[in-house]
């Protein structure tokens, strides 16, 4: 069995999916949208994000690691914090367990689903495009955390020294984006414009 089919399998509890997910520094390769791969050393930070871009869940894992075997972890763990309705996931969580695992929470996925081969990848429905376009919270979270928060460049050797690192950036980001929703938004008077 593969780990995600172990994790839907129902034999495995929370933690013994955290503790199943390697943690090892190690190569992570990407392919951008251009076609472009980048490597890095170190590790990856998972994330599930709310509206509003406020974090809620995160798992940090061996660089290497594909994104499905981190996805149902993590919706579990976010299941445990907040209730939620939709799971919005790129193509790179285009697994059927991942959805099943989706729906069996009481959740909608809208997870593309890539092209394989000659065949045309489907067509999402209108409905589940306009809400898909959220999705795009996350890379804003991400972007964040590695602009202005931290997150680029750590300088810190193993997985909990790096977890703590991150973690502190995220706690310090959530902070400002909760500020920046609960500030009051000043509203300008066309009029007062003479």
């Amino acid at each position: 069995m593969t780990r995600l089919d172990r994790q839907c399998s129902g034999t495995m509890t929370l933690d013994q999916m955290l503790a199943d997910l390697p943690r090892a520094c190690d190569v992570g390769c990407k392919t951008n949208s251009k076609g472009s791969k980048s490597f890095w050393i170190g590790f990856k930070l998972h994330l599930d994000v709310a509206d509003g871009q406020i974090p809620i869940s995160g798992v940090l894992t061996s660089a290497s690691l594909n994104d499905t075997q981190a996805a149902v972890p993590l919706s579990l763990l976010t299941a445990q914090r907040v209730t939620s309705l939709y799971d919005l996931m790129d193509a790179g969580y285009d697994a059927d367990q991942i959805r099943e695992q989706s729906v069996s929470l009481g959740h909608i996925p809208i997870i593309p689903r890539r092209k394989l081969g000659s065949e045309p990848a489907p067509v999402m429905d209108p409905h589940q495009r306009v809400r898909f376009r959220e999705r795009t919270a996350v890379e804003r979270v991400f972007s964040r955390l590695k602009d202005e928060f931290g997150g680029r460049f750590v300088r810190v050797r193993g997985w909990a020294k790096v977890m703590a690192h991150l973690m502190f950036g995220i706690l310090a980001l959530t902070v400002d984006q909760i500020l920046c929703w609960s500030e009051p938004q000043k509203v300008e008077d066309p009029r007062s414009r003479t």
